[in-house]
């Protein structure tokens, strides 16, 4: 089922930054959010997370609605994600920071869930080395092995390919699609257009707190509405 948001709306003071926003990121599927900056794509991710409430509006992981529910139960639930800026423990090794987040599985489990991870993401070669010594696109991968080391069924990932090379962001496009393929429900927020395209099976663009629209790739990509507003191309009659 994966998660459904349903006519969320948030106010900030006089500011509405998200107006009866509705979304589906399907069990099996990476689908995108895009927008300019000041969209409300963060806010839709801290609604989902638990960490800012919504006025009205609700949102479901795999058929169950969260409403009230603590960031970290909702966690239990089978919700992941990642942040903007980049959050691992730079004193710790990538072995260490991915089994931080196997610490939500009984002791005996830890160690092979954390190297099942390892060897998922092809992190074998970093494993023993301190997060603060590898590149910013590696963190990235690790920053993801933290979600699914927590056994995640829905993943929400803000901006992972930013700092990323194009071997790296080419690498993480095949990790998403294989999440997918493993029935693993995406949502990605992302500014690197190309990626976008080559990976999600569905779009939507945020704009001003608003859905504006949603659609394949191919519907995106030849909607002249959000060409105008967001890929930066003039709209033709």
């Amino acid at each position: 089922m994966g998660l459904e948001v349903s006519e969320v709306t948030v106010d900030f003071g006089g500011h509405r930054a998200l107006d009866t926003v509705t979304i589906d990121a399907p069990d099996g599927a990476v689908t995108g959010l895009i927008g300019p900056n000041g969209a409300g794509k963060t806010t839709l991710f801290n609604v989902v997370t638990g960490v800012q409430r919504s006025l009205r509006g609700h949102v479901a992981v795999n058929g169950v609605r969260l409403d009230g529910m603590a960031p970290h139960r909702r966690a239990r639930l089978g919700l992941g994600r990642t942040f903007q800026r980049l959050e691992l423990f730079g004193s710790l090794t990538v072995r260490e920071n991915i089994r931080t987040a196997a610490a939500m599985h009984p002791r005996k489990q830890r160690e092979s869930v954390t190297q099942a991870v390892i060897d998922r993401l092809d992190l074998s070669d970093v494993a023993d080395t301190r997060a603060d010594l590898i590149s910013t696109g590696t963190g990235r991968v690790v920053e993801l092995g933290r979600c699914l080391a927590t056994d995640a069924k829905v993943v929400l990932l803000d901006e992972p390919a930013s700092g990323q090379d194009l071997q790296e962001s080419e690498r993480f496009a095949l990790i998403l699609r294989e999440l997918a393929g493993s029935g693993t429900a995406v949502l990605l927020v992302e500014h690197d257009m190309d990626l976008v395209m080559r990976v999600c099976d569905r779009i939507y663009v945020l704009d001003f707190g608003v859905v504006l629209a949603s659609g394949t790739p191919e519907e995106i990509r030849a909607n002249a509405v959000v060409r105008s507003a967001y890929l930066g191309e003039a709209a033709t009659a």
